[in-house]
């Protein structure tokens, strides 16, 4: 049930753009996810999602123009511009099935390495800005340093400290023309409504141009880490390299292009765990913990996070 107006509000919009696209609509609400930063509600086949409170207009138009313009890889939008509600900036979507949570095994790791390569060797079909993966990891390190003291506080500053300035987003990436959808992870894809099913990725609040590495770095990450199977990070790396993904070499060690990005996510990740944990007053869970444990290792490891010392 909606709990606050916006909620309420959204939860109308939605209900009334379904009607309009199916007017015997099979009527069946559900909030999809109520955050400061994104509230998205599903009315049958229809979703609507309210943007960030400070979503830049400018930014966001080329952003649908692009999902509209790629559908084969990206959710197109059912309308080309936002709407406005409560201040706030509201897109229209097709439903798409997501990933099961529940069912790892049946991750599509191979469709998400697929996606991800073509994405990037797809030209920007108009003017982007800079994809925001940087600029994300560093309003996640400055809510840190915001949260209070805490033991592994030090170690994740000090691991983001090491980072080139374009990973902080202090200064412009090296890559300023490959097409990024910059917040790659299993909950970006669902499965297009078509007939085919086919998998999309959604979400383009960080889509645009940048460095393409960005967008392997979180499963790479988690395998640094030690959090997602070897056999599961190289069915996804195999995927993108066998369609020609261009984020990493054909073959050979794919770490001297994933260290930095691979690093700049782990910080990012961290960072927000520890904001969460401090601000609810509680000890790190064993997955936030192996977390703070390999920004600490970044400080001794020169080269890369070393995937082999988390094994």
């Amino acid at each position: 049930m909606p709990t606050h107006p916006l909620l309420a509000a959204l939860t109308f919009r939605a209900k009334t753009h379904a009607h309009t696209r199916t007017p015997t609509c099979p009527c069946g609400a559900a909030t999809l996810a109520d955050r400061p930063d994104a509230t998205v509600v599903r009315h049958a086949d229809t979703v609507a999602k309210a943007h960030a409170p400070d979503t830049d207009p400018v930014a966001l138009a080329p952003r649908l123009i692009t999902a509209a313009r790629l559908p084969h890889l990206l959710l197109p939008p059912l309308a080309p511009t936002p709407a406005a509600l409560d201040a706030r900036l509201v897109t229209f979507w097709p439903y798409g099935a997501p990933v099961d949570p529940e069912d790892p095994d049946a991750a599509p790791w191979e469709n998400a390495g697929n996606l991800l390569a073509r994405l990037h060797r797809t030209p920007a079909p108009t003017p982007l800005p800079p994809m925001r993966g940087p600029a994300k990891a560093a309003d996640a390190v400055a809510r840190l340093r915001e949260a209070g003291p805490h033991p592994a506080v030090g170690p994740v500053l000090r691991a983001w400290g090491h980072l080139p300035a374009w990973a902080r987003a202090e200064a412009p990436m090296p890559d300023t023309t490959t097409l990024c959808h910059g917040d790659l992870h299993l909950g970006q894809l669902v499965r297009h409504p078509a007939p085919d099913g086919s998998w999309r990725l959604i979400d383009v609040d960080d889509l645009g141009v940048g460095v393409p590495a960005w967008d392997l770095a979180r499963p790479a990450a988690w395998y640094a880490c030690g959090l997602l199977p070897s056999e599961e990070w190289n069915r996804f790396l195999t995927a993108y390299r066998d369609a020609g993904g261009p984020a990493v070499p054909a073959d050979g060690d794919p770490w001297p292009a994933l260290d930095v990005p691979a690093r700049a996510l782990t910080v990012q990740t961290a960072a927000r765990a520890l904001t969460k944990a401090l601000d609810r007053g509680r000890d790190l869970d064993e997955v936030e913990q192996a977390l703070a444990d390999a920004c600490a290792r970044m400080g001794s490891v020169p080269a890369q996070l070393a995937p082999s010392q988390a094994k």
